[in-house]
């Protein structure tokens, strides 16, 4: 919507091929329906939630960046407001809103929106487009824009049905796999924890025992695994390390302290407030009430026990727990239920100038297909506005202007 939407206001004439009945039935579920458009992070802190490919994403982002894209909304009656760690919602907490306001932006610039029509083929000769397939009819055109998506959540349409169309004109695509996805736990009395969540917690990814990643924040246990903000951070470190070995994470629930102050306050309240109290009412003080069954167990300790017979031992093996409870990690939740797609059209084969493929003229790439993906957090979606904006204007260029 964005690229058709900036092609069309840059005079050219801009059809928009939708696969589905309606615009924007991503759109509409991101932030759980809220929205997190974007985030107000500095460009150099920005670029760093992408990884690797954080750099390719310059020239996108100095054409068109956060102030540029809440103005955007602004102007069409979309105010917005930050929340904490910078995220960018709609006032109205409503991704309807959203849609509309694009929506409302491909009307006013005259875009043709056809629903329905899934492309079949790019048509290229010489190296450049010449038109695309659909339904088994040829629209001749000067300039493509392939804003397909990835593979995750197809119900909503995205069925990675971009890379198979890139990669048929040449495009190498890098393994595509699940980012942003819940992780599925080996440990049984993970799901016994079913929707506790928990704040406040460093979570380290561990390979092999090594830690190689780390966040900060909350975290969700499920029947499955775990979930939650900071998993999903990790999570595409965890599917990229899976491959090379055992990984666990490690979840420290008292990150504040250190070792040897958590020891100290363990034994004042084992032994110094009033040593009778059990061990559960103890532990009460340290953990939410649903954890204390399941940390004990790990323990081997009867949650009975009065405090002022846990043994030296015992105190340790306790400390330990509370700042390394680890969690053996067998797989990702499939690709379906990720929140974005690692992976997709190699950036090394697109101009970040312009989004144009260096392969084929007239074919531009945006959003989610490229392989690009970053945390959570408003930054895969403003990298979604940022890249259409510029493959629309860029494929602007290649059109005689109307009129």
């Amino acid at each position: 919507m964005m690229a058709a939407g900036r092609a069309a206001e840059c005079g050219a004439h801009a059809l928009l091929l939708e696969k589905t009945p309606r615009l924007g039935n991503k759109l509409r579920l991101t932030g759980k329906g809220r929205c997190n458009i974007t985030n107000e992070a500095e460009l150099s802190e920005f670029v760093v939630h992408f990884g690797a490919t954080g750099r390719f994403l310059y020239g996108a982002f100095s054409r068109f960046f956060v102030k540029d894209l809440t103005a955007f909304f602004n102007q069409r009656g979309v105010p917005t407001m930050v929340e904490r760690g910078g995220r960018v919602f709609p006032v109205s907490n409503d991704a309807r809103q959203v849609v509309g306001a694009l929506e409302g932006y491909l009307a006013v610039n005259g875009v043709q929106v056809r629903f329905r029509s899934p492309v079949e083929h790019l048509l290229t000769a010489d190296g450049r487009i010449l038109g695309v397939r659909v339904a088994g009819h040829v629209l001749p055109c000067a300039a493509t824009v392939l804003a397909t998506g990835g593979a995750s959540y197809p119900r909503t349409g995205s069925t990675g049905d971009g890379y198979r169309l890139a990669a048929k004109v040449g495009h190498h695509i890098v393994p595509i796999r699940p980012a942003l996805v819940p992780l599925v736990a080996r440990e049984r009395w993970v799901s016994q924890l079913q929707g506790l969540s928990l704040r406040n917690v460093q979570v380290t990814l561990l390979l092999q025992g090594k830690p190689i990643a780390q966040d900060f924040g909350e975290m969700l246990f499920t029947h499955f695994g775990v979930s939650g903000p900071t998993i999903l951070t990790l999570s595409r470190r965890v599917v990229d390390a899976l491959p090379r070995g055992q990984v666990a994470l490690s979840i420290n629930l008292k990150p504040a302290l250190t070792a040897e102050e958590l020891d100290r306050r363990l034994q004042q309240e084992l032994y110094l407030r009033q040593g009778r109290r059990r061990l559960h009412n103890i532990l009460a003080e340290l953990l939410p009430a649903r954890m204390i069954g399941a940390v004990a167990a790990l323990l081997g300790i009867s949650p009975d026990k009065p405090g002022s017979q846990v043994s030296a031992s015992e105190r340790k093996r306790l400390r330990a727990l509370l700042q390394d409870l680890q969690v053996t990690i067998e797989g990702p939740r499939p690709i379906a239920e990720a929140i974005v797609t690692a992976g997709g059209v190699d950036t090394t084969e697109i101009d970040p100038r312009t989004m144009e493929s260096r392969l084929v003229r007239g074919l531009f790439f945006c959003g989610e297909v490229m392989d690009v993906d970053a945390d959570t957090g408003g930054y895969n979606l403003q990298a979604a506005f940022s890249s259409g904006y510029l493959a629309g204007e860029s494929a602007a260029r290649c059109v005689e202007p109307l009129g």
